[in-house]
């Protein structure tokens, strides 16, 4: 373990730090792709030695984010499971888990290459996997679900989710609003007319269309 995870990072190295982490976001979201270091560097405005102080390579930024982000979702679903009412719990996770990941597009880049499988990551993975599970079993024991929901299509919803929120971020921003209450009541949830969207309009529709890699934003 090295010093920087053992203390407190002073103001300077912390600003640094999430200067850097900022900035492989936005990279990572524009490219769809992962970013080499120094590129990294060159964007955020820092040397390369300053970026290699706090992330000794590319795997361990890529590790950060990941914890990072997981650590939000475990805090949701911490606060999704004190909800007593199981249906109320299961919609709480779920739209709150769409607004996270239709506000993030580099959440995919950074889930295929973080090391899923190594300590501490694989305990946060495991311990929102068991929240989330949780969740589905007690919505399915009320009955606010169907009988054959189960935490696999809590994980699908997102990934539904996000490609609604990815292809649309520019043109209609809140449309995956619309489509996740539609697939919330597809689950068996009762209705919530407050989460309801408008469908695209025809220019909108028109401006999400697939376009070619390099017209790409």
């Amino acid at each position: 373990m090295s010093p920087d995870t053992q203390r407190p990072l002073r103001a300077d190295a912390e600003r640094n730090r999430r200067l850097i982490m900022t900035t492989a976001d936005r990279l990572f979201a524009q490219r769809r792709s992962l970013v080499p270091l120094n590129e990294i560097a060159r964007e955020a405005g820092l040397g390369v030695g300053t970026v290699y102080r706090r992330f000794p390579d590319l795997q361990s930024l890529i590790d950060a984010l990941f914890t990072e982000r997981f650590t939000v979702f475990l805090h949701l679903a911490t606060t999704s499971a004190a909800h007593e009412d199981p249906a109320e719990a299961l919609r709480h996770y779920l739209l709150n888990a769409a607004q996270l990941r239709a506000g993030d597009r580099a959440l995919e880049v950074i889930m295929a290459n973080a090391s899923v499988d190594t300590a501490p990551i694989a305990r946060t993975r495991d311990e929102l996997g068991r929240l989330v599970d949780s969740l589905a079993e007690r919505a399915v024991a009320a009955g606010a679900v169907r009988k054959d929901f189960a935490s696999a299509d809590v994980y699908a919803y997102l990934y539904m989710i996000g490609a609604v929120a990815d292809q649309t971020n520019e043109v209609a921003p809140d449309a995956w609003r619309r489509y996740a209450e539609v697939l919330m009541v597809g689950f068996g949830l009762s209705p919530s007319p407050a989460e309801r969207g408008a469908a695209m309009t025809d220019e909108q529709l028109l401006g999400s269309w697939p376009k070619p890699v390099g017209e790409q934003g």
